[in-house]
């Protein structure tokens, strides 16, 4: 069965996660980690996605994002890509860091928010790199020790040296929650939203406002809220979508069901009947709505990042250069702005079939030049 277009669409909840390929380890020592959460730290702040939970894994990590106006694949994108090549050049290696693509749900806030959080806060401990909640809290790499006020927090993006972050965008509210409750002033510990904050940081006091309106008791309720989920394990009820859900989060209770008492369902979200219906319904008028590059303007940018000219792609020639090139478009085309094998090859004047093994090719040549994502920006 063909894998299904994402979903995507300003403001939504996405549970992220990534492997390694042939679940590899992605991060081998601290300084690859802190290599992750530099590069994230500076995208979210970018591009304005707010990260809620995050827990790095030895070959895998998760993330709970709400995005702005800039899409989830793209953010993903710049975050994989940058941090694949950065790894390969570090460890002297070559070829694919990550699994296959990310895998991403669409979650419905209210019942799911803090679950979530909750559970990829846990996720370390149930992989056994903490012995117990004691030692998580002060774990470094998940968000939970930074909501505890233990570590600092590394999603706030550094300055370079000798730079300023005083251009960057900062927000005092998420754009897409403009009534979220605000915390009562407290003198001496406040969880109190302050203008020109990284929204990283505004991201945290938003976590803290569901636990309480001082800082102190906010850390003390969240750490008894995740210390009472570690006995509830995996959690499969937070793997699916609005059909397993409805069955509890075992999907074999729903082979007794009729169908009339199912739920609408759908393996990328994660949500009530009526939450997927909503969410499939805004991501397909988004996907309606959003501007796509035309074949010739992304074959034009392409060229011109090679030095070749545009009828070199579409003459048969081999030359590296000119296959490297027909390549990368193929695969933009094809896998990115999701034009179909056809239209791609007859564009090019080649074969559906010579189109997507060039896809796939791209692929490789783009794993060694991230620059080539840029290529992309509408």
């Amino acid at each position: 069965m063909p894998r299904q277009p994402r979903l995507d669409a300003p403001g939504l909840l996405q549970h992220v996660m990534a492997r390694g390929i042939e679940r590899r380890d992605i991060f081998q020592d601290d300084k690859d980690r802190k290599a992750f959460l530099e590069r994230l730290a500076i995208i979210i702040e970018e591009t304005q996605t707010q990260c809620y939970a995050w827990t790095l894994i030895p070959n895998h990590f998760h993330a709970l994002l709400r995005t702005g106006a800039t899409p989830l694949s793209k953010v993903m994108r710049r975050l994989m890509t940058g941090y694949a090549v950065t790894f390969n050049k570090r460890h002297r290696r070559s070829g694919h860091l990550f699994q296959n693509r990310y895998k991403s749900i669409v979650c419905e806030e209210n019942p799911y928010l803090l679950e979530l959080i909750r559970y990829i806060h846990l996720n370390p401990l149930r992989a056994g790199l903490v012995k117990d909640l004691k030692e998580l809290d002060k774990y470094p790499w998940t968000g939970y020790s930074i909501i505890l006020g233990h570590r600092k927090n590394p999603l706030i993006p550094e300055a370079p040296a000798g730079k300023s972050f005083s251009a960057v965008r900062r927000v005092a509210f998420s754009q897409f929650r403009p009534g979220i409750e605000k915390a009562r002033t407290n003198p001496e510990n406040p969880v109190n939203p302050v203008k020109n904050k990284f929204l990283a940081d505004k991201t945290i006091e938003d976590v803290s406002l569901h636990f309480g309106d001082t800082i102190k008791v906010a850390r003390r309720r969240y750490r008894r809220f995740v210390s009472n989920g570690i006995d509830q394990g995996t959690r499969p009820e937070l793997q699916g979508g609005g059909l397993v859900r409805s069955a509890g989060g075992d999907k074999r209770g729903l082979l007794g069901r009729k169908k009339e008492e199912r739920e609408k369902g759908d393996e990328r979200i994660l949500g009530s009947g009526d939450f997927v219906a909503e969410i499939l319904n805004k991501s397909n008028e988004h996907e309606r709505n959003r501007s796509r590059i035309p074949l010739d303007e992304l074959a034009t940018r392409v060229v011109t990042h090679f030095g070749i000219k545009i009828e070199d792609i579409l003459a048969k020639g081999q030359k590296r250069k000119i296959s490297e090139a027909r390549s990368v478009i193929c695969y933009f085309a094809i896998k990115e702005l999701e034009y179909s094998g056809v239209s791609v090859g007859k564009f090019l004047k080649i074969r559906r079939y010579s189109a997507l093994r060039s896809a796939e090719r791209g692929k490789k040549i783009l794993d060694t030049d991230g620059r080539l994502w840029d290529l992309l920006a509408i």
